[in-house]
């Protein structure tokens, strides 16, 4: 099954999930933190969404996403 999500959006939504900040996934992944807050931008665009928690809450529905 294809995925929704690029393999860098999945890792920085399953890092949402444990509460991360931004600041603190940029780091983990070594990028930016405006790189970090595109993906995230991008995602809530992809889902029609208004905010990071419901694209979070859609992820995990849609099963892209484990908590």
């Amino acid at each position: 099954m294809h995925s929704l999500l690029t393999k860098r959006e999945k890792e920085i939504f399953t890092l949402l999930t444990f509460n991360k900040t931004t600041k603190q996934i940029a780091e983990e992944l070594c990028i930016s933190e405006k790189t970090v807050r595109n993906h995230i931008s991008n995602v809530i665009q992809k889902l029609g969404v208004e905010s990071r928690i419901q694209a979070v809450l859609e992820l995990i529905k849609m099963k892209e996403i484990d908590l």
